[in-house]
């Protein structure tokens, strides 16, 4: 049995649970699953945005206990150097280390107005300025990223802790269509034909459990 314990919560609803298991499963860490029901009372404020994020994702490692989404993603960079979670450059990995600095304090209207649902699908969904400003941030750091770097990932050829951070922002761009051009249109399909997210969907797709509040009729 792996030494490291990720507890998660819905694969459906939980973004940030699905940063952390991403940015585990770049660095090739083995770890065991530890699921809160989405039906837990905490869980599920959570999820609505009625509490802060403290409890998924959590990773226990080696005598450390890390439950903040960049924590853990620093804390992997440092355990396994050679999976490059962030780039080697010095003022690459600044630039990388900001992006990620924003998508996880920022983007507040893009959270509650467009949340996570794998499952769902709500086409021609009408987007409020606010939500709409996030949306056209976003698709610019996108495309300073892959025309900076080159691609197909947003730091070159390899996955790293931003791809993790803006995963699931891409699932959220396919849940509600939002369109886009074709530089970031191509970077979603990048991003969900990772074996790592296609696992993630499938087992998101077969979770029996709902959260009716996210589950808003468009």
């Amino acid at each position: 049995m792996s030494s490291a314990v990720l507890t998660i919560s819905s694969k459906n609803y939980g973004a940030w649970a699905l940063r952390g298991w991403l940015m585990a499963r770049f660095a090739g860490l083995d770890f065991t699953e530890r699921v809160i029901p989405p039906d837990d009372p905490a869980m599920k404020a959570e999820m609505l945005l009625l509490s802060s994020s403290i409890r998924v994702p959590c990773l226990e490692h080696d005598g450390a206990r890390v439950w903040d989404t960049l924590a853990i993603g620093e804390y992997l960079n440092e355990i396994r150097p050679e999976a490059a979670l962030l780039p080697a450059d010095r003022a690459v990995r600044a630039h990388c280390r900001a992006i990620c600095g924003e998508m996880h304090s920022g983007f507040s209207a893009l959270r509650s107005s467009l949340p996570m649902n794998i499952k769902g699908h709500f086409p021609k969904f009408k987007l409020w300025s606010r939500a709409q400003a996030d949306v056209d941030r976003i698709v610019a750091i996108w495309t300073e990223c892959l025309q900076a770097y080159a691609g197909p990932y947003l730091f070159g050829t390899r996955p790293c802790i931003a791809d993790a951070m803006f995963a699931p922002v891409v699932t959220r761009f396919l849940t509600y269509e939002v369109a886009l051009d074709a530089p970031c249109a191509d970077y979603c399909r990048t991003i969900m034909a990772l074996a790592p997210m296609q696992e993630w969907v499938e087992a998101a797709r077969a979770e029996p459990d709902e959260i009716d509040e996210l589950d808003a009729e468009f």
